[in-house]
This record gives C-alpha cells, structure tokens and sequence, in this order.
C-alpha cells in the first residue's frame, strides 16, 4: 500500500457566528478542495470559559462546529494564508497525517 503526506486542518467555529457557509463557499469555489467535513458539537466553551451544551429540548446557537479538511502540505499552506485575516488566532490546527493513495 502506497502511502502519501497530507497535511490535516481544523477550523474551530461557534455555530452562531454564521462563518460556517461563506467558509464552506470558499474552500469549494476558491480553493478547489475536494472535500470538507463539519463536525457539530453537542457540548464545549471557548474563550468565554462558558460552557454551551445541547439538551433535548433546546436548540443553542452557541455550540462548537469543527470544520475539517486535508490536502497537499503547499496547498493547505496556500488556504491557511488566504483565511488569516478570517479565522481567530488560535482557531486553526494543523498537523500532518498519511493517506492511502493509488500506486
């Protein structure tokens, strides 16, 4: 089995803030990526330290949505310099992981 080197993204979000859809727009119109994965949260806080949970009954616009994607480590360089200026500091994790590949 042939292996390739992939960089790894996430992208962490408060579902309220609506990035969600102009940042999915982005990485399908802009940057070509083949697919994104997002991830909804039924429990987490963030800076505020407020922890923000899902029960039953309620619906809360406050919970953590991951957005995950990988590709080639330039490209994923290349998007991760495009959505500086839109993303928080310290919202964005990268690292790198292997994917199986055609031989």
């Amino acid at each position: 089995m042939k292996l390739e080197t992939v960089a790894m993204v996430r992208i962490y979000l408060t579902e309220g803030e609506r990035e969600l859809d102009a940042l999915l727009k982005r990485l399908r119109d802009w940057e070509k990526l083949r697919g994104v994965t997002v991830f909804r949260g039924i429990s987490g806080y963030g800076d505020s330290g407020e922890i923000h949970s899902a029960g039953l009954v309620d619906i809360s616009l406050h919970l953590p949505i991951v957005v995950e994607f990988f590709d080639t480590p330039g490209k994923v360089r290349e998007i991760i310099e495009h959505l500086s200026a839109e993303i928080k500091p310290g919202h964005l994790v990268t690292w790198e992981a292997r994917v199986t590949a055609e031989e």
